[in-house]
């Protein structure tokens, strides 16, 4: 049996990553997405085991201790992390596996497996990530911009991936990340 390909997509917070990979799953049935786990709240609509798996602090310690992640992060006060069984079960059954991560996330992804292919989602411009990202009011003026902020640092690493791709038009940005997996 074939080894599953392990596909990378970051980017700043706000740029469309979760939409486009919605679309992209939608539309290749194929392909898994990998399941995180966080210490942030749920969003709305979200649901633990499909979106996320929602955990304590002292559960997500629990497994960095175990190194039961193959990457985990901490970011804007939460961690966030890929639990290891999964992907490497997936893997060894020659699925292909997407991950929808931050770029810390991503950098220890690729280090831990060098084959995977790495795609940094952009914005058009900085200006319209702010848009972006106070449109979703889900979030308090404080945490949009810690995310500015870091997204200010994260923009400088899309050189390190495989391809940049702009969202700014969603139908052709999802065009490109088709091309970028399957080509």
């Amino acid at each position: 049996m074939t080894q599953g390909k392990l596909i990378v997509i970051t980017g700043p917070s706000g740029v469309g990553k979760g939409t486009l990979v919605k679309e992209l799953l939608n539309l290749h049935p194929e392909l898994n997405l990998s399941v995180s786990a966080t210490t942030r709240s749920p969003r709305p609509g979200e649901v633990h085991g499909v979106h996320y798996y929602f955990l304590s602090p002292a559960e997500f310690e629990t497994m960095i201790a175990s190194n039961s992640f193959l990457e985990w992060a901490q970011y804007t006060g939460n961690y966030y992390g890929t639990p290891r069984a999964q992907v490497e079960t997936q893997l060894q059954e020659g699925q292909s596996i997407i991950f929808e991560i931050e770029l810390l996330g991503a950098r220890q992804v690729k280090s831990n497996f060098p084959d995977t292919l790495g795609i940094f989602i952009l914005p058009p411009t900085f200006a319209e990530l702010e848009r972006r990202l106070q449109g979703r009011g889900n979030d308090s003026p404080t945490a949009i911009q810690q995310r500015l902020e870091r997204a200010q640092q994260e923009l400088q690493a899309a050189d390190e991936f495989d391809y940049q791709i702009v969202n700014d038009d969603f139908k052709q940005a999802l065009k490109l990340l088709e091309k970028a997996i399957f080509s």
